[in-house]
């Protein structure tokens, strides 16, 4: 009887050493010159913040890896919305200290918020940026327009402003009707 709870309670603490192992490694890298761990699991990191151009949507800011930063209309800029199970999918920029200002980067528009677990989460025009768990490399924007966690997810252009919002809303002309 004493074996069989030794053998369960090493089952146990198996089990609790790779959920823990798997919530830092789910946690993506946004960024990074120093990270520190942070008692929640989110990585936080300095970082810089890039533009870059991504097929389909023009110039875009990037973190420092090259993947691409998204706002969610659900923050409404004011506050970090995405929390818990949202930030699997969707990791904010967790940054230790502040983020810097790449080339093409208005540094005026980067801030930061408090975000999970109070750690504070890099902000552009006063939006929380994010990456998403989809986009595997740099370059890529797999989550641009998702609707998900109760809004939509959309690339930050320089300027501060939806990426696929400004492209959809582009004005539209019609052959021979003069646009009229």
């Amino acid at each position: 009887m004493r074996r069989r709870s030794w053998v369960i309670a090493l089952g146990a603490l198996g089990m609790v050493a790779s959920a823990c192992g798997s919530t830092s490694s789910s946690s993506a890298t946004t960024g990074t010159t120093s990270p520190t761990s942070t008692s929640s699991g989110i990585t936080a990191a300095s970082a810089t913040v890039h533009v870059a151009t991504v097929s389909g949507l023009g110039r875009i800011l990037v973190d420092a890896t090259g993947r691409t930063l998204y706002l969610f209309t659900k923050d409404d800029r004011s506050k970090v919305t995405c929390t818990g199970a949202c930030t699997s999918a969707w990791p904010p920029l967790v940054i230790s200290g502040h983020a810097t200002a790449g080339a093409g980067v208005t540094a005026s528009l980067l801030g930061t918020d408090p975000g999970p677990g109070g750690h504070p989460v890099a902000t552009y025009g006063g939006w929380p940026l994010y990456t998403f768990a989809g986009d595997t490399a740099a370059g890529q924007a797999v989550g641009e327009g998702l609707d998900e966690f109760g809004g939509h997810w959309y690339a930050v252009t320089p300027s501060g402003t939806e990426a696929g919002a400004a492209a959809s809303n582009a004005p539209t002309t019609t052959s021979g009707a003069g646009g009229y």
